[in-house]
Formats: structure tokens, sequence, C-alpha cells
């Protein structure tokens, strides 16, 4: 078992969401990854001990972890609210271990309270794809017409909160994945078709959570004049040349590089009051490898989470 250093919570893991992220991770993909580590960033938990110094927390608490695990707090970015560009920045699962397992050790600063209506299970999801697609949602603007493109773990709720803020939303899944178009018809999706098929209209703005380079032009020629492309993930394959003409009319595309914890205050408390329904596929700690390859292969329906 972890010990608790200053400043810092000890957890029991009560549940852990599986995010492509950790795909990432396992095959090498993000620089700098500490080897070995434990990946897993969409962790529950409760607070098992606490080191000197931590402020806030008491022995039973449950919290919730994000991929955010400590920043300088000194730099430029750090003093202007831009604390996830921090360059000292170190991130859970991929610096430091994360939430495979049946505890963990956080800084006490990036620990979350979490809404009490979602139990472990539903409460993981919301800890990543949850807050990186709600990031990616406030980088769309105001679109009122928002094109999500891969249908998975954050998209499903990225589109009820962009449901409830009164957006229509188009869902582009694999060619002939019938149950991911289904499955965003479900959970409230305007319009749901394949990934290299026109909209009904055009959009006003586009959020990719598919790490696939080639959707960013595919995106670019279904956005209106003046709209914004979102690339919400923290890794992709190399966007091939495009004609400028995809670009012109103001068009723009947007990266979005890792949350804030004041993305997380928002979002949670967002959460809280609107109830969103998280659909999970739980898999027991000891097959976190097949939740993997279940992700990799596209077998999981909105998110999978571990529980030791």
């Amino acid at each position: 078992m972890p010990a608790p250093g200053s400043g810092q919570a000890l957890v029991r893991v009560l549940a852990c969401g599986v995010c492509r992220t950790d795909l990432h991770v396992v095959d090498g993909e993000l620089p700098d990854t500490r080897i070995p580590i434990l990946p897993g960033h969409e962790i529950v938990g409760r607070i098992e001990q606490v080191g000197s110094g931590v402020d806030g927390l008491q022995i039973g608490d449950r919290v919730g972890i994000g991929w955010l695990a400590a920043v300088c707090g000194q730099c430029e970015y750090c003093r202007s609210s831009r604390e996830n560009l921090c360059r000292s920045a170190r991130f859970t699962g991929h610096h430091v271990d994360g939430g495979y397992a049946e505890f963990a050790v956080a800084d006490a600063r990036f620990c979350y309270a979490l809404p009490e209506s979602y139990d472990d299970l539903h409460a993981a999801p919301l800890l990543c794809a949850g807050l990186i697609g709600y990031r990616a949602l406030r980088m769309a603007g105001d679109s009122r017409r928002l094109g999500l493109y891969g249908f998975g773990a954050a998209a499903h709720i990225v589109a009820q909160v962009a449901r409830q803020q009164g957006r229509d939303v188009f869902a582009f899944v694999r060619p002939q994945d019938e149950k991911a178009r289904q499955f965003a018809v479900d959970t409230g999706a305007t319009w749901a078709g394949w990934s290299n098929q026109a909209p009904p209209v055009e959009l006003d703005g586009a959020i990719l959570f598919a790490p696939i380079g080639a959707l960013v032009p595919e995106a670019l020629s279904r956005v209106a004049p003046g709209g914004r492309v979102v690339c919400a993930g923290i890794h992709m394959s190399d966007i091939p040349s495009f004609a400028y003409r995809l670009l012109w009319e103001e068009r723009s595309i947007h990266s979005v590089a890792n949350l804030t914890r004041e993305d997380a205050s928002e979002f949670l408390a967002i959460a809280a009051r609107t109830r969103i329904r998280t659909h999970v596929q739980p898999y027991a700690l000891a097959d976190a490898d097949r939740a993997l390859g279940d992700l990799r292969s596209g077998a999981v329906t909105g998110a999978a989470v571990l529980s030791p």
C-alpha cells in the first residue's frame, strides 16, 4: 500500500474509468510516460489517510481524481488561469501512478468532491470523458448545430449537456456501426450517421473525439463559414493535407489540452444539477487488459469502468 506524503491523500479505489488516453499510454504514443506506470485517471475513491498539511479532506470522504495531477503554480500559465498548459504539469496514469489499482495517492488539491446522486461506477466517466468533453464543448463556442465525431464515453456525456443547453447534436460514427449509431440516437442526438456522410444541415461547429486525423478535413467540409472544429484528444494520427478552401471563410481548427480545476468545479456542478446519464460497462480490475482490448476494437458502448 502506498503512503501519502505531505499535501497528499491516500484513497481506496472504488472505481476507475478506462479512457482512450490509457490506450495511448500503453501503446507508447505519449512522450515522457514514466515506466513502469499504473494507468487510470478517472478515479473514484474514499479517503483512507491524509498527509501533513492537508485541509478540507477527511478520512471517509468520497473524492474523484482526474488527469491533472499537479502543476507548478508559478508559471505564466498557472498565474493566468491556464494551468492546463503548465510546462511542469504532471498527469495521473502518465507521470504518477493512477487508478488501475486498489489504492492510489494524489495531491489533495486535485481531489474533487463528487455529486452524491451518482454511484461509484457511474461517477467515474465524469472525471475525464465528462471534464475534457465539457472543455471541448466550451471551445466550440455557441454552436447551435454541433457535430460530434466518435460517439463513445466523452461524446455520450457531451451530447446530453449540449441538448440541455438547447443545441442540436449531430453524431458521426464509424461507417456501418449501427450499434453506435443507435446509441447516439438513444442518448439524444438529433441525427446520427456515418463519419464520411454529410449531415442534413450545415454545422456551426464540430468536436472530434475519434483520434483520426483524416476526420479534420472531413469535419471542416461540414461546418458553415465561421465554424470551428475542435480536436479533443491528447493524441491523433497525422492530419492529411487539404485544400485551403476548406479552411477559408473564417473556419478554424482548435485543440484542447488537458483541463483545469476550474473546469472540474464547473462541470461537476452541472452534473449535480442536471443528472447526466452515464452508460457504463463494468469490468473487474483483473480484466483491465480485456477492457482496454474492447475499447480498442470498438466493443465498448459508453464507458468501460474497472472495479477492484
